[in-house]
């Protein structure tokens, strides 16, 4: 609320009086109660003036050099949205930050300053009208966010979409001899390796490895300790690492049943979304016990319940979209397929408590089959398409399988999802260059803001005061290496790290204090000092095949091993956003 000293301000600036030094103190006192609110300039500028991801402010800007801010930055519409400054707040921040910069403070300095505003705008054009053409009308109903919730319709059909697909154990395998003997109270990291990086990025005469890696490591030390390379018959083209609940396996894709080489899809021979297999590996021997036909290409894999939560990056003829593996049985115990939801399903996630599915939807019909997505964003990208149909989150809920909710997403093509600890929003991040934090219960934008080119993966940090993002480069036609940290408050990014090429997974690690960035470019794992924002070290992977997803197992006093972190959520009773961190990393 305005003092009265501020509200008879107000009417001696409008009267032209000098401002007495009462007065000139109360709007000392209104700037710095503007400048330090929840949207006021600090949130950029620092508290102090000097500048954060703003520039410094203690060159003393007038009323009309943040006016013209105001009307001109696109950064600075929160603060149009959310305080609307009068004329006479924009005097009083300025007067503000000239006791910051400890400048002189000039009693006529107000009047004055409202005089020259008044200038300028009294010298602002009028706004002119053009001719619109039909297809300008058009895209004006429909181009807004906004548009897009007032319209929504729902995709996913009513009721239980459980389907189910019977998985086969296609061939078995001696796990071999151990190939590192883990130790009580110690932590492990799990890799999976490809063959698929860059050599361009990585030095003159490098040759790609010939099949996958099953890569572990010591997560204290950050050094690899042993690695398998699997068969060249079951090698694929590589995309996540899971591990099993109580950390004694190891799940990555596996080679087509068909027999065709999966690396004639890196030549363009042969289909990504035509169905592979999952290999079984042995987490201590590092060598496959099983291949499974699962009826997809698997994607991505995390811990949900007592069960491997996964996505297909393709289907079988009667494969599902989602579902729930039994890593024990080796059985389907139940999914849901792309058609029952309205959409082609790109990724899934959960919260920590394994309640609800969140799957990433993508609108059919940029491409044939679950090619879809990718093929929109090339070509938005590329300037082929001016829009494209709107992406949504639909929210499954694992007991019913009905969804239960569907979000629509301000942006092209969501990737990842975080839900937070206490379950009230989620953050979703977007190949076309934003992340936005949703509510759950409402579906309102909290905000959405952009990241570095083509960004993928993304965490929290242990307090969730941070939402770092790997900027990849997906679908821009080029490696990305860089990392954007958002403030989860505001949604204002804070800082840019340096990274790899084609960072495309960031993880917290259990211990809360550091993040893991794999590399699929450079075959590399970069780990970050939370706090400090440091490179710390930088981890090669065997023959530096790219590097997809991360699993921590962790050795118990009696040396019984759990998975306590994947790509998906901490799990096992470890978890820094609850307080529940192990010491090592």
């Amino acid at each position: 609320m305005k003092s009265k000293f501020y509200l008879s301000l107000a009417v001696l600036l409008t009267l032209n009086a000098p401002v007495k030094a009462q007065e000139l103190d109360a709007l000392i006192e209104r700037g710095q109660e503007l400048f330090n609110s929840d949207t006021g300039c600090h949130v950029c500028h620092a508290l102090s003036g000097e500048g954060l991801v703003g520039p410094s402010l203690l060159f003393g800007p007038t009323p009309v050099d943040i006016f013209d801010q105001l009307e001109s930055n696109p950064v600075m519409g929160v603060i149009v949205n959310e305080m609307d400054p009068s004329d006479e707040d924009l005097a009083a921040i300025s007067m503000y930050i000239r006791t910051l910069a400890e400048m002189e403070l000039e009693a006529d300095l107000p009047q004055r300053w409202l005089s020259d505003l008044e200038i300028v705008k009294s010298n602002q054009s009028e706004q002119l009208v053009f001719a619109m053409t039909e297809r300008d009308l058009q895209v004006e109903a429909i181009e807004t966010y906004a548009s897009v919730r007032e319209t929504w319709t729902r995709r996913s059909n009513e009721g239980s979409l459980l389907s189910h697909y019977r998985a086969g154990v296609l061939q078995t395998f001696d796990p071999g001899e151990a190939k590192f003997e883990p130790q009580p109270g110690k932590t492990y990291f799990y890799e999976n390796v490809g063959t698929a990086s860059t050599p361009a990025v990585l030095f003159e005469g490098y040759t790609l490895p010939e099949s996958n890696q099953i890569v572990v490591g010591d997560a204290e030390t950050h050094e690899v300790i042993a690695s398998y390379l699997i068969p060249k018959s079951l090698r694929a083209t590589v995309h996540t690492t899971m591990t099993s609940p109580d950390g004694r396996y190891v799940f990555i894709i596996g080679a087509r049943a068909d027999g065709v080489d999966d690396m004639a899809v890196a030549n363009g021979l042969a289909r990504l979304e035509a169905s592979a297999t999952l290999i079984k590996v042995d987490a201590v021997t590092l060598q496959p016990v099983e291949q499974i036909d699962i009826g997809g290409r698997l994607h991505h894999g995390q811990i949900f319940r007592d069960y491997l939560l996964l996505d297909m990056f393709g289907r079988g003829p009667d494969g599902l979209a989602l579902m729930l593996f039994d890593p024990q049985t080796n059985e389907i115990v139940g999914g849901v397929k792309d058609i029952d939801l309205g959409g082609y399903v790109y990724t899934v996630w959960s919260d920590r408590d394994y309640e609800y599915i969140y799957a990433l939807m993508e609108p059919a019909g940029y491409a044939p089959g679950r090619a879809t997505g990718m093929a929109g964003a090339y070509a938005m990208y590329q300037g082929r398409l001016m829009a494209m149909r709107p992406y949504w989150v639909a929210k499954i809920n694992a007991d019913t399988w009905e969804v239960e909710k569907e979000y629509p997403v301000p942006g092209y093509r969501p990737n990842w999802l975080i839900v937070d600890a206490a379950k009230e929003h989620f953050y979703v991040i977007n190949t076309l260059s934003n992340a936005s934090k949703i509510n759950i219960e409402t579906g309102e934008v909290v905000w959405t803001n952009g990241t570095g080119i083509g960004p993928y993966g993304g965490s929290l940090n242990a307090d969730e005061t941070e939402l770092w993002v790997a900027n990849k480069g997906e679908a821009a036609g080029f490696s990305g290496r860089t990392i954007t940290i958002m403030d989860t408050e505001s949604g204002y990014p804070e800082q840019t790290l340096y990274g790899a090429y084609k960072a495309d997974h960031v993880l917290l690690s259990p211990n809360g204090k550091e993040m893991w960035a794999t590399s699929n470019a450079e075959g590399r794992i970069y780990v970050y000092d939370v706090e400090s924002k440091e490179l710390m070290t930088k981890i090669d992977m065997p023959g530096n095949g790219d590097a997809h997803g991360l699993a921590w197992v962790y050795y118990d006093e009696n040396g019984e091993p759990r998975t306590v972190r994947d790509q998906g959520n901490f799990h096992n009773g470890v978890n820094p956003m609850t307080g529940n961190a192990l010491n090592a990393p």
